[in-house]
């Protein structure tokens, strides 16, 4: 499988920052924010395109109400032992990124030191369907043909992929809460206080259910935090990461 990746220098002594983007994003949609997290931490750091996105391989089958448990479970695993075999990371997830951050920090890797989401689902609810249901008003207005700049021939199917499996009724009750406390790596879970796609509950559900969670609400902020708020989300997570990762890791080898 042909995954787009882009790597950012830095410390390899020190666990490798994983970025996953939101559910249509891709590399280049991150922006500057993780050059600059690698560059405040001192992190080495890893971007890709999830298969279907940006500059990887098309999505080879409709897309299923599983599909987070397998982008968390079966690519992010391939990718690791293709890119980082050895190594210890933590993950950064925005959206259906932190999303997949959870699902795989739930399995327990002892190569995973951290997690932070950003704007991160763990069940659906009436307000992120209805911000869907925006987003297809503006996909068939044609307001959304920007994306077609990140993925190419391939947005129609991977726009549809995203919000039809959403607004599926199959979908309506995706919760992925059961595997929280599983998740015994260090936590922090932000999001902006005016996201558009969930409330404050799902900031109380990873934060309260995860072993060591901590969470953040962002003011005057959306569902982007590193767009929207990007100094004080730059300052949040390095920090967590020198509290946590720079002094801890020693002791827990």
């Amino acid at each position: 499988m042909r995954h787009h990746h882009r790597q950012i220098a830095g410390d390899t002594a020190q666990p490798c920052l994983i970025f996953l983007h939101e559910g249509l994003g891709c590399d280049a949609m991150w922006g500057a924010f993780p050059k600059q997290l690698c560059e405040a931490t001192g992190h080495a750091g890893l971007v890709y395109d999830r298969q279907g996105y940006g500059q990887s391989a098309p999505l080879d089958r409709p897309r299923s109400i599983h599909y987070l448990h397998e982008y968390a479970l079966n690519e992010l695993p391939s990718v690791l032992e293709a890119l980082l075999p050895e190594r210890d990371y933590i993950l950064i997830g925005h959206s259906d990124g932190g999303s997949i951050a959870l699902l795989h920090a739930a399995e327990q890797s002892p190569r995973l030191k951290a997690v932070v989401t950003l704007a991160a689902h763990v069940f659906v609810e009436g307000i992120t369907l209805a911000g869907i249901r925006r987003a297809r008003e503006a996909w068939d207005a044609g307001k959304l043909a920007g994306l077609a700049r990140f993925h190419g021939d391939k947005t129609e199917t991977l726009f549809h992929a995203w919000a039809d499996t959403w607004l599926s009724p199959g979908f309506a009750s995706w919760n992925i809460e059961y595997a929280l406390p599983s998740i015994s790596c260090p936590t922090l879970a932000l999001q902006g206080e005016h996201d558009q796609y969930g409330s404050a509950a799902q900031l109380d559900a990873i934060a309260g259910k995860t072993q060591n969670g901590r969470q953040l609400m962002l003011p005057n902020c959306g569902h982007s935090p590193h767009q929207e708020a990007p100094q004080a989300t730059l300052d949040a997570i390095a920090g967590f990461i020198t509290e946590h990762c720079r002094h801890g890791f020693a002791s827990q080898r």
